[in-house]
């Protein structure tokens, strides 16, 4: 990676046409965090001409169910997992930005099962726009979330470009016999959900000036969680499937698991866990572009109750950025997989479960 000048003097700044007033970060990208993504529908398209392609046998995991890595094995005992993720500014502060895609990043390792051991950083800056020491500050919150993994940032690539992007490529492993894929939900499996939703419904509050300090805390504090409970939940006999909630919304990454089980699942509504304050802002109009772009997606595979609210939708959509782990186990593990994510410090619920065998599956919610 060539490194950024980030003790460059101030003569740097103005022979690139910077100014002393920079703009918030967030007025620099047309989408914030996992709400970047692209649309699930218009992607499936584009990946249509991938399939086919020849797969090695030592290749657990790759494109197949969408999965949240991919998974390499090397020996019996041994596979690599190798996933990336990077994205805009969902905030303005620089560190913030950072440590949040950089966590979001690392957390595909902890959905696989596996641990994180290194990372490679993904950067573009608009150099013209944006100062060394604000870029430095990202990169030094990236850094900062690194160093919470437990792992080095090992080198990685920078580019001029237009918007601010961030993220890394995060590298771990996983003894085969742990590794969780999205796909092995099994009938009567109990869903459990590690962190709360309304990230999405946050980040349109904030820039639209309606966060307040404490929601702008609580956005901070789960979207900089690691999803460290993965490695001892993948451990438990119990635990069949894990996938972590990002950009598709918890309706997009359960009809996941659905499809790739080939089985339908049920969402309790009233048990899904949400963020302080977040129904009242969605119902104001707090809502992300991605909202609307998910349901589009996939919408005709969620079956919803009659009378559903129009901001419960837009939650159930809402695009997370560093979100939760959404666990399938059995019902006897379901005790032991909520001890695990509390004795992180993790908030979890059950709020749903696997149902039968579908040629069409499908998510319910109730």
């Amino acid at each position: 990676m060539v490194p950024l000048p980030l003790d460059a003097p101030a003569e740097f700044a103005n022979e690139a046409g910077m100014t002393s007033e920079e703009p918030r970060l967030t007025t620099l990208s047309h989408g914030g965090g996992c709400g970047c993504k692209i649309a699930p529908g218009v992607l499936s398209e584009m990946l249509k001409g991938t399939a086919g392609l020849p797969v090695p046998p030592e290749l657990l995991v790759g494109i197949e169910t969408s999965d949240d890595a991919a998974v390499y094995q090397l020996s019996p005992d041994l596979a690599v997992i190798a996933t990336t993720d990077f994205f805009m500014p969902i905030v303005d502060d620089p560190h913030d930005f950072g440590r949040i895609a950089a966590t979001n990043a690392i957390s595909d390792v902890y959905a696989m099962g596996g641990r994180p051991i290194m990372a490679l950083a993904l950067v573009g800056m608009p150099i013209a726009v944006l100062s060394p020491e604000t870029i430095g500050r990202i990169l030094a919150g990236g850094a900062a979330a690194a160093q919470a993994a437990g792992i080095p940032i090992a080198g990685g690539h920078s580019i001029d470009s237009v918007e601010a992007i961030y993220g890394l490529v995060a590298i771990g492993v996983v003894d085969p016999k742990h590794l969780r894929r999205n796909r092995d939900a099994r009938p009567g499996d109990v869903l459990v959900l590690g962190k709360p939703l309304g990230v999405g419904v946050q980040s349109a509050a904030l820039k639209k000036g309606l966060l307040d300090d404490a929601g702008y805390a609580a956005m901070i504090a789960t979207t900089t969680r690691l999803n460290t409970p993965g490695p001892d939940l993948a451990a438990l006999p119990g635990v069949h499937a894990m996938t972590d909630v990002t950009g598709f919304g918890l309706a997009g990454h359960a009809l996941e698991m659905a499809r790739g089980a080939g089985c339908d699942i049920a969402i309790d509504w009233s048990r899904v866990p949400l963020l302080p304050g977040v129904r009242d802002l969605a119902a104001q109009g707090c809502v992300t572009g991605a909202s609307a772009r998910n349901w589009a997606g996939y919408g005709d595979g969620v079956i919803l109750p009659a009378g559903f609210a129009a901001e419960d939708r837009a939650l159930l959509t809402d695009p997370q950025t560093s979100g939760g782990l959404l666990v399938a186990c059995t019902a006897d593990a379901a005790g032991a997989v909520l001890e695990v994510f509390a004795a992180q410090g993790f908030t979890a619920a059950a709020i749903g479960s696997v149902g039968g065998r579908s040629p069409e599956p499908a998510l319910r919610v109730r």
